[in-house]
């Protein structure tokens, strides 16, 4: 839209990103990089977006770490796996980008920048029966970072952990950290001494700077970024919202309205603005509108912060830029709700407990309706399917006393974390028969009861003949390597029996903005919009709404955030920027 009205105080500079996680500053730090002067303006008053809040994994296959450890498969094996995945949404030229540029980007910033990776070494793709899938190395994770390696007043815009997912807000890596916590709860000495140190580490982080100063998983990434932003003069300005694109007479973006606590700014770009505010998982009408089952648009709760809203897409298309839906308009996560003493509701992912031995998913009917260790957006779009129109989207995962006290049942710790708290709170349903279970939640118990006993007694051979768990090596590491035959499989038989209400969340969206693959935004005639890009979740998933692998998020949102940042810097040759 062209803005006539002259704003109180005009800024300069050559790109402007409106957005603070992993794409938008990846397109900002590979920008600066290259000489341009950037602008960051995020609309929360902290920096990382939903980024911060994630497991931080990245999946970018063909990266340098996986060749340095050895694998150094061929692209057309990635294409293959994608193609059995994505099928008719298969999108040639953006995935072709995107795997073109992936090891690229990691090589770049893990050379040139503080974002440092670690390996995904066994971090296997999902659907490992299909032709191409990864065994592992397809992924990278940020290397855990100490929060005093940055500045105090650009701390201060940093995101903390998500409590849920934290252990009294301190993170937790996925990986051998959070199996060394894992066996503390089992009496493992050095679980415990690992445990130990980390925790008291964290108590005396909370006393000296009153926040986590271990950033692991998505916290990491984004600190890490941040630090790599400021370092290259970058301007990260916070509780900053962008309001209205600024247009030429030939329909070329060239920067923006923004309202911050100076009143409102005009930015004008030289180069060009990057829209990267997270994609709309808080915007209610739109969930109403693209979600299954969502008649209220309510019935769905987002691991994203508030401030995902759709502003990048509104503020797009306003300027003519086209709206795509694609499979899944959102990434689903099944979630449980975490009711707090002061009315607050936290939203807990379950991402790790589907798949330990001892554990099943049922709905209302007491049946099981998915093969609980597989992928979490499969859950959830199991669940959307079993469920009846008309029906409340939900689920129980229920288990018994062995296993709440040897591995996490929702945000329930095990030993030695004490139940009672989220057993008063009403968060865990206790029951001292699994049909005294069952009627606590609304389950119906002949139903509950002919399950398990068929499950246990599949279980105890180690076979899975309704849904084959434990038949993939995604499956298999998401269990217990100790339970055999079948990591993901025990029985579910010593009482008191538990459960928790699983519902349908997400991490954010998958339909948005239709780019190139430039990351340059499309008009309703498929040409791209002069001055205008777009990176993480406010672009249409370039997996087509499908969820082929952990990271799929993160993986494309910083490599087109890295192809935007080197697109509007004139770098075309991957050798200046190595």
């Amino acid at each position: 839209m062209n803005t006539t009205a002259s704003p109180r105080r005009i800024l300069d500079c050559d790109v402007l990103v409106v957005g603070s996680g992993a794409g938008g500053l990846s397109a900002a730090v590979t920008a600066a990089y290259h000489g341009l002067k950037v602008i960051v303006v995020e609309k929360a008053p902290v920096c990382g977006g939903a980024t911060s809040w994630s497991g931080g994994w990245a999946w970018a296959p063909g990266n340098p770490l996986a060749k340095a450890e050895g694998v150094n498969e061929d692209k057309e094996t990635f294409r293959t796996y994608l193609r059995e995945v994505l099928g008719d949404d298969y999108q040639a030229e953006k995935v072709d980008a995107f795997l073109e540029s992936a090891p690229h980007m990691v090589d770049f910033f893990h050379k040139k920048t503080s974002l440092q990776f670690v390996p995904g070494s066994r971090i296997n793709d999902i659907y490992g029966k299909l032709p191409g899938a990864g065994r592992g190395n397809r992924s990278v994770g940020p290397k855990p970072f100490n929060a005093r390696n940055i500045k105090p007043g650009l701390r201060a815009k940093m995101r903390h952990q998500l409590y849920e997912t934290s252990f009294l807000g301190m993170g937790i890596m996925a990986g051998p950290d959070l199996s060394k916590f894992l066996s503390a709860s089992q009496g493992n000495l050095h679980g415990i001494f690992h445990a130990g140190w980390r925790f008291g580490f964290h108590l005396l982080d909370l006393l000296m700077h009153r926040r986590n100063m271990q950033l692991v998983n998505g916290t990491a990434l984004t600190g890490r970024l941040m630090k790599s932003a400021d370092d290259l003069g970058v301007d990260l300005r916070v509780s900053t919202r962008a309001t209205a694109l600024l247009t030429d007479e030939r329909g070329k973006v060239t920067g923006a309205v923004v309202h911050s606590s100076e009143g409102e700014l005009q930015i004008n770009t030289a180069r060009g603005v990057v829209l990267a505010s997270g994609g709309f998982p808080n915007n209610v009408q739109r969930r109403k509108e693209l979600f299954p089952k969502t008649p209220t648009g309510r019935e769905h709760w987002t691991l994203a912060p508030g401030e995902t809203t759709g502003d990048g897409i509104n503020l797009a298309q306003a300027v003519g830029a086209r709206f795509k839906t694609v499979k899944s308009a959102a990434a689903w996560c099944p979630v449980s709700l975490v009711p707090y003493g002061n009315g607050r509701t936290g939203v807990f992912p379950h991402i790790m407990d589907r798949a330990k031995p001892g554990s099943i998913g049922v709905r209302a009917d007491g049946k099981r309706f998915v093969n609980e260790a597989n992928g979490y957006h499969d859950y959830v779009e199991a669940l959307l399917a079993a469920t009846p129109e008309g029906e409340t989207v939900e689920s129980w995962q229920i288990a018994d006393s062995r296993f709440v006290r040897k591995f996490p049942l929702g945000m329930a710790k095990p030993l030695p974390v004490p139940l009672f708290p989220y057993l008063r709170s009403g968060y865990l349903i206790k029951g001292q028969t699994l049909e005294e279970l069952a009627r606590k939640c609304g389950v119906d118990p002949a139903g509950l009861r002919e399950t398990v006993a068929t499950f246990n007694t599949h279980a105890r051979s180690g076979v899975d003949p309704d849904f084959g768990r434990g038949e993939t090596a995604f499956n298999r590491y998401g269990g217990d390597a100790g339970n055999q035959p079948n990591p993901t499989l025990g029985p579910i038989e010593k009482g008191p029996f538990y459960a928790v209400r699983v519902v349908p969340g997400s991490f954010g969206t998958f339909a948005g903005l239709d780019t190139d693959g430039l990351g340059r935004a499309l008009n309703n005639d498929g040409e791209p919009i002069d001055g205008l890009y777009v990176a993480g979740n406010d672009q249409a998933n370039v997996m087509g709404g499908h969820y082929p692998a952990g990271g799929i998020n993160l993986g494309p949102a910083l490599t087109f955030g890295y192809i935007a940042g080197r697109d509007l810097a004139g770098v075309n040759n991957y050798e200046v920027a190595l």
